[in-house]
């Protein structure tokens, strides 16, 4: 969902201009009906914002007409011919179903994984130092004094991509 639909309390963050929290459910009915649940301003998420929208209101209105982008850049190399066959049967059916089809180019997505990277990286740096075993995290059982402790619990708490994330942010 967009930015601020829902709260982030309670997520351990990441990457905080990243991070977000969605249903994933077997339709988009479902998703919506979990949406109109979980969305709305949290005064625990100063990003959080009022929602207003119910997001079943256009199930089962007529989509003839409604214009879609497919991004050419998505169909080029690596694409799998599996994924590839399931998206040009939706866009088939959506055609049938009165849309117009436009393909559009996105000239900037070679850029989206370095620019990815860069930000996740650099904000779970941020965020995950907070996670020291003394107010947040794993807590290691075995610190004989309290660098250690900051030590061990950040080197057992976090996994090995975690870790080289963390570096790379740093």
């Amino acid at each position: 969902p967009t930015y601020g639909t829902v709260s982030r309390y309670g997520l351990v963050a990441f990457a905080s201009s990243l991070d977000q929290i969605g249903p994933i459910a077997e339709s988009a009915e479902d998703c919506g009906l979990i949406l109109n649940a979980i969305s709305g301003k949290d005064a625990h998420d100063q990003t959080s914002r009022n929602v207003n929208i119910d997001f079943n209101g256009l199930v089962g209105q007529d989509i003839k007409g409604l214009k879609i982008g497919i991004p050419k850049e998505f169909f080029g190399e690596g694409i799998d011919e599996e994924v590839k066959d399931a998206v040009m049967k939706a866009v088939d059916f959506y055609r049938n179903a009165g849309c117009e089809i436009i393909e559009v180019s996105m000239p900037t997505l070679k850029y989206a994984v370095s620019a990815y990277y860069l930000l996740a990286c650099a904000e779970a740096s941020s965020n995950l130092a907070r996670f020291d075993g003394v107010r947040y995290g794993h807590r290691t059982a075995s610190a004989k004094n309290l660098l250690e402790m900051y030590c061990k619990s950040r080197a057992e708490g976090f996994g090995p991509e975690v870790k080289r994330r963390i570096m790379l942010g740093t």
